[in-house]
């Protein structure tokens, strides 16, 4: 492990502690985020057209086959 320092608005750090609760490291959220940034090559869901979201969704193996169904639907018949 490597210790680093980042310095973040006072404000951003109470509400992501409010977030993430007492019980949990900040260390480990931050990690996790990190990872997660790298492994979805730094797209976020604001990011995403509505197309990818619903793409995302259809390819979720915990998505119910009826909505899933309604998904590929809406994706082939939207430009």
């Amino acid at each position: 492990m490597t210790a680093i320092h980042v310095s973040v608005p006072v404000a951003l750090l109470q509400e992501f502690d409010q977030t993430i609760g007492y019980h949990h490291s900040r260390s480990k959220k931050i990690s996790q985020l990190m990872k997660h940034h790298l492994s979805t090559d730094g797209m976020l869901i604001a990011d995403a057209s509505s197309r990818q979201l619903m793409a995302a969704l259809h390819a979720r193996k915990d998505v119910d086959e009826t909505m899933k169904l309604l998904l590929l639907q809406i994706l082939s018949n939207s430009p």
